[in-house]
């Protein structure tokens, strides 16, 4: 069920009416927000519910059990043997067509053709994120960070419904201790969220969709019949759909989480306007960002240790952020990119200068192309774009709605943020009328944005 969907439009008004009544008293309010997020993920696909209430109940025995243990390293290999699990639940469903695809090719190419077997396994929706939140409710539990959770609390955070299919990933420790008091209506930030739903909307539908109906979708499509202006234009029309795309998701679940009670971390800060690759992994899907930190790089030796090993352990954490993307070399080329630029940008740390306009020029445009190998389907259509960016044709896909999409998107970006912040606020102050009026005008400008097919489903979805 997309957000901005005739289904979704009648979904959320009944649960957040039937929310706002319960929701001070949490012996009922929980168990109706649970079945209201099952019912949500049973619209992808009912046999979904099946495998999250399996990944639920796992992780909360295990949990159980380290929790119970009093030898360290016990606890230790139940947290290592429950991480597997989780591991390899996530493996199977995403990569395991993947690399036995590679393999068998492998085998071939050197004349050892054996036929391997290969399963056609959907891969069930947002199985990605409530895997790491998964994991990271265990580890928390192992680490003390967090108190074991009750069964129903555990699994109103694995799947309650905004952030069920794309994040943003929420930690343990946060979710939690919010549902230990019940909510109340007069705590609830409806302003902020009202403002961040009409945000979320009009990136989305507005923005996000028509670069890729317009420019993007033609462009990764067929690369060989299109010149540079065309793919130039792609390749920045993607760099800002997919921000809105996906920041446009976060703002809408962070804004319906608020007004059912619950308040979730920021997922993005502007991220185009960052002078280094470093800013830039502080600014673009934060949590997964600091997931990565916590659960990869540190663990790995972060930058204990020799020069060299700072290295390897930011390289390796970006190719597995890459990998985590999804199942395709696209994803491991772009995680690569990102470590490599890392890397270098350490190694030059302090013995290059440079203005900061010719810092942001290059790390704008290392995050753009890095862009290409993620978006397109194949290695060589990526190959191909990049072919193209060098054949002077005339343009075709050029549209002033288009430009001034892009234009737009990366531009408020580099605004100066206190105005634009202070804004916000005034807006977020306005009282209900004018902001169901605000909401009203969104909603009916988005309905007629909507092509004649339906809305197209959030790229994170997919990951």
């Amino acid at each position: 069920m997309v957000f901005p969907s005739v289904e979704f439009a009648l979904f959320f008004p009944i649960v957040f009416g039937l929310s706002w009544l319960l929701m001070e008293r949490p012996s009922i309010w929980k168990p109706f927000v649970l079945t209201a997020s099952y019912v949500f993920y049973s619209f992808a696909d009912p046999k979904f519910c099946i495998l999250l209430a399996a990944v639920t109940l796992g992780n909360q025995a295990g949990a159980t059990l380290i929790d119970r243990a009093d030898d360290e390293r016990v606890r230790k290999r139940l947290l290592t043997a429950v991480v597997a699990l989780d591991l390899a639940v996530l493996g199977v469903f995403k990569y395991y067509g993947f690399f036995v695809g590679d393999v068998d090719d492998l085998l071939s190419g050197i004349g050892l053709g054996l036929p391997l077997p290969l399963l056609t396994v959907a891969l069930p929706i947002g199985l990605s994120f409530l895997t790491f939140q998964a994991i990271s409710y265990v580890v928390d539990v192992k680490r003390g960070s967090c108190e074991r959770a009750s069964i129903i609390d555990f699994a109103l955070y694995l799947s309650f419904f905004p952030h069920l299919v794309a994040g943003p990933i929420v930690r343990a420790r946060e979710f939690l201790p919010q549902l230990a008091t019940p909510r109340r209506r007069d705590q609830i930030a409806v302003g902020p969220a009202v403002v961040l739903i009409c945000i979320g909307l009009v990136k989305k539908v507005i923005l996000a969709d028509l670069l890729a109906r317009q420019v993007v979708d033609p462009v990764f499509a067929v690369p060989e019949a299109y010149g540079t202006p065309d793919v130039l234009l792609a390749a920045y029309a993607y760099a800002a759909q997919i921000y809105c795309d996906f920041s446009g998701y976060t703002d809408i679940a962070i804004g319906l989480a608020l007004l059912m009670g619950i308040m979730f971390p920021q997922n993005f800060d502007s991220p185009y306007r960052s002078r280094s690759m470093q800013e830039f992994w502080r600014r673009w899907h934060m949590t997964l960002s600091r997931y990565l930190r916590d659960f990869l790089y540190v663990p790995l030796g972060g930058n204990r240790g020799a020069p060299w090993k700072t290295y390897r352990n930011l390289f390796l954490t970006m190719l597995l952020g890459g990998l985590w993307h999804g199942a395709a070399w696209g994803f491991v080329l772009w995680g690569a990119i990102h470590g490599a630029a890392l890397v270098i940008e350490r190694l030059l740390r302090g013995k290059v200068r440079m203005p900061g306009w010719l810092a942001w020029l290059i790390t704008f445009h290392v995050v753009v192309f890095a862009l290409v190998p993620f978006r397109a389907p194949e290695l060589d259509i990526a190959w191909s774009f990049f072919e193209r960016l060098f054949s002077w044709e005339s343009a075709t896909l050029w549209s002033s709605s288009s430009v001034f999409a892009v234009v737009l998107v990366i531009g408020v970006q580099l605004l100066p943020e206190h105005p634009m912040q202070r804004a916000r606020a005034w807006v977020e102050r306005l009282r209900p009328v004018p902001l169901g009026a605000m909401l009203a005008v969104v909603i009916a400008t988005v309905g007629a944005a909507i092509p004649a097919g339906a809305v197209p489903t959030f790229i994170y979805f997919a990951f």
